[in-house]
């Protein structure tokens, strides 16, 4: 199955679709480090920029097209514009290129859409029903979604259409292989068929269906344990900094929310706080990580505190320590210099940024990537085993259908 991925962030709809046995064949951002992360990754990827300058019928055609489309406007640490904000409404941008897609090449039959559980309660609830309702016109023009009973939508649903389906469910990344609580929607539509609640509800209770993505999972994290430590659940994820690893006897982290506008925080806790794309940045919530400590876990001399490091970010999200490694060019031709000035050019006509000119972008691909830049795309990625749960119960479902 071809995968394609808009608002791609990490890599981790491509990096989850090879997991589970999928191809990814093009995606589209306009960051420059995120890009210049999966171009060194994944270069078999076509790479496209602005999603309001795309067409899905130029595109070539895939199977699945994921998008997890900015969340600002609808999470509820901010200023809750809703889908009609300018970041969040985005998400039209990505059902008109499957649209476009669908009338030139009868694809994708599936589409994932991955965001904040804020999005559930947006706008009074009205964000997610008109989510809902424009994923099932990709099928019927005409269909109408009402409000849920009591104005509430659930934590998991299904819609049911004439040779379609749509199915939601919140999961928490906790409890998918990762010590972070991330609660976020992934939305399964099948355009073609009723399987999406399969997908999402069904998939997880297949005899050996989830123990087989979970060890392919498992199997791709221990690449990584050759270099600082390994990927995913274990006594080595919050321990970039030599000594002890951040954990006791009982493998429970130690880890505090710290708020800088009231110098608040709470811990332990069995989970890292959500980490966000201002970690490292300004935030006013950035995880705090204990290590070197000694039982019972009372305020003594042997305590550190320290942020977490970029590195620990990425195994919170499920990744190899080596995904951002390794991405300096110290000789970078005229014609690559010319690629990313133009890469650079539309991110900064979206942001009023002023352009960069050749010497500036040619230091950039010659510098390693400031720890800034990391924070906001792991903090604005995925969770990969979350990932990989959804797409592998994409490709059982698609195995069961034929």
């Amino acid at each position: 199955m071809k995968l394609g991925s808009l608002f791609d962030g990490s890599g981790g709809f491509p990096l989850g679709g090879i997991i589970a046995g999928m191809t990814p064949v093009w995606s589209s951002e306009i960051e420059p480090f995120p890009i210049r992360v999966t171009e060194k990754r994944l270069p078999q990827m076509k790479h496209y920029g602005d999603v309001s300058k795309i067409s899905g019928a130029d595109l070539e055609p895939v199977d699945i097209i994921t998008f997890g489309s900015p969340c600002q406007d609808m999470s509820v640490a901010g200023k809750r514009a809703g889908l009609d904000g300018a970041r969040s409404g985005l998400f039209f941008q990505a059902v008109r290129i499957i649209k476009e897609m669908r009338a030139k090449y009868g694809k994708p039959r599936y589409a994932v859409w991955e965001n904040v559980r804020g999005a559930l309660s947006s706008a009074g609830g009205e964000d997610f029903r008109r989510v809902l309702e424009e994923l099932c016109r990709v099928k019927d023009d005409a269909v109408d979604v009402p409000r849920p009973p009591k104005g509430k939508w659930q934590s998991a649903g299904r819609v049911m259409g004439d040779g379609y389906s749509i199915a939601w469910r919140v999961l928490d990344a906790q409890y998918w292989g990762v010590p972070q609580r991330r609660k976020r929607i992934y939305l399964v539509a099948d355009f073609d068929g009723d399987s999406a609640g399969k997908i999402l509800f069904e998939s997880e209770g297949v005899s050996g269906h989830s123990e087989k993505m979970q060890s392919a999972w498992q199997d791709f994290a221990r690449t990584a344990r050759n270099s600082a430590g390994e990927t995913g659940w274990g006594k080595e994820v919050l321990n970039d900094q030599g000594g002890s690893p951040a954990c006791n006897q009982g493998g429970m982290l130690v880890l505090f929310d710290n708020h800088r506008e009231d110098a608040r925080y709470t811990g332990p806790c069995d989970a890292s706080p959500t980490i966000t794309s201002h970690l490292g940045t300004g935030g006013l919530n950035a995880p705090l990580v204990v290590t070197d400590y000694k039982s019972p876990p009372v305020v003594n001399a042997d305590w550190r505190v320290r942020m977490i490091t970029p590195l620990e970010c990425a195994r919170l999200q499920g990744f190899p320590d080596w995904w951002t490694d390794c991405l300096t060019d110290s000789e970078p031709s005229d014609a690559e210099v010319r690629k990313w000035q133009g890469i650079f050019a539309e991110w900064c006509d979206i942001n009023g940024k002023k352009h960069k000119t050749p010497a500036q972008v040619r230091k950039w691909l010659q510098t390693e990537p400031n720890d800034a830049v990391k924070y906001k795309m792991w903090g604005n990625g995925v969770a990969l085993p979350c990932v990989v749960f959804a797409l592998a119960g994409i490709a059982w479902a698609a195995g069961e259908d034929l």
